[in-house]
């Protein structure tokens, strides 16, 4: 399932809180890791667009020896891995690497070299996210991380289901990790309150109406989720199911409550659009999210529009 996983590293501490999390990934499915750099020709690494030969060398010859005691550790451990030095614009070598390489996922820290922010993501990870049309999994640099390599172990996962076939694209990467690591899967659904734009006090019979919806909603997610938890083993799943004027809050409050080690999402549910990479749900968790996150993209890249942004840079390039 997981065959060739992308390891994007910038020779910084916080970029390795990702290390970890691949080596667990890589044994629960016998993958391979490609560990790699990029390094950038341009005003923002050296302050100038000309760089000394010998410099630009001597750097390369840097980040070879650090990736190659990367890959020494991972050996040792029985990890398969290879590595590659890139050169150019980050964002751009990585999506590059990840395409032409059938990459499988792409395992990215939320910042690097350039330091912690009050961003929760660092551009090049934005913008590798908006444009990587495959499945991503952000770690938070900020979180403590594990020291010793292979002690990471995923023990209670929290999926977000909103009752389509486009979120249960999560399910078999579920399934397997929780397999493999003996993990307990909680299934979340948060059915959300009807919102009534008016000043005015609700009337009991609009009140009446309401919670008779919210209950032929809950009775149908029970129906439904029953179904789903009866792919696991009785004892591996739970089933959450809450009301919520806001879900994105409820799905957090769930999270923090339950003491996640990993949140698996779908990039779109029901609501989702074509024209952007990911639905309201998955844009708030990359956005707002404090745990490791592992998003599958159920849109190809050919059926996710082409942005304003894109095709005006498309056409500079023409001329």
């Amino acid at each position: 399932m997981l065959k060739h996983i992308l390891l994007p590293l910038d020779g910084s501490n916080l970029a390795e809180h990702v290390l970890p999390h691949a080596i667990t990934l890589s044994n629960a499915f016998d993958s391979k890791i490609s560990l790699i750099q990029v390094i950038y020709q341009g005003k923002q690494a050296y302050q100038s667009p000309m760089v000394n030969p010998m410099d630009w060398q001597m750097l390369k010859t840097e980040v070879e020896a650090y990736l190659n005691n990367l890959q020494e550790r991972l050996i040792e451990i029985n990890v398969k891995s290879e590595v590659h030095i890139l050169e150019g614009n980050p964002a751009e070598q990585i999506l590059e690497f990840a395409r032409s390489e059938d990459i499988d996922l792409i395992i990215l820290s939320s910042h690097g070299k350039s330091g912690p922010s009050a961003w929760n993501i660092n551009s090049t990870v934005q913008k590798v996210l908006m444009r990587a049309f495959m499945p991503v999994m952000i770690i938070r640099a900020y979180q403590e991380s594990v020291n010793e390599l292979k002690k990471l172990k995923y023990e209670r996962l929290i999926l977000p289901l909103d009752g389509s076939n486009r979120a249960e694209c999560v399910l078999p990467l579920a399934k397997s990790i929780c397999e493999k690591q003996n993990s307990k899967i909680f299934l979340a659904h948060i059915i959300e309150e009807p919102k009534l734009p008016h000043q005015t006090p609700v009337s009991e019979e609009v009140k009446a109406l309401i919670d008779q919806l919210l209950q032929v909603n809950e009775k149908e997610a029970s129906i439904y989720f029953d179904r789903i938890a009866d792919q696991f083993d009785e004892e591996a799943v739970e089933v959450i199911i809450e009301r919520s004027r806001k879900p994105e809050v409820a799905l957090h409050n769930i999270i923090d409550r339950e003491k996640a080690d990993l949140v698996l999402l779908s990039a779109h549910g029901y609501s989702g659009e074509s024209r952007w990479p990911y639905g309201n749900i998955a844009l708030n968790f990359l956005s707002y999210g404090t745990t490791p996150l592992i998003i599958i993209q159920d849109l190809s890249k050919d059926e996710i529009r082409t942005t304003v942004a894109e095709k005006y840079a498309e056409q500079a390039e023409g001329h």
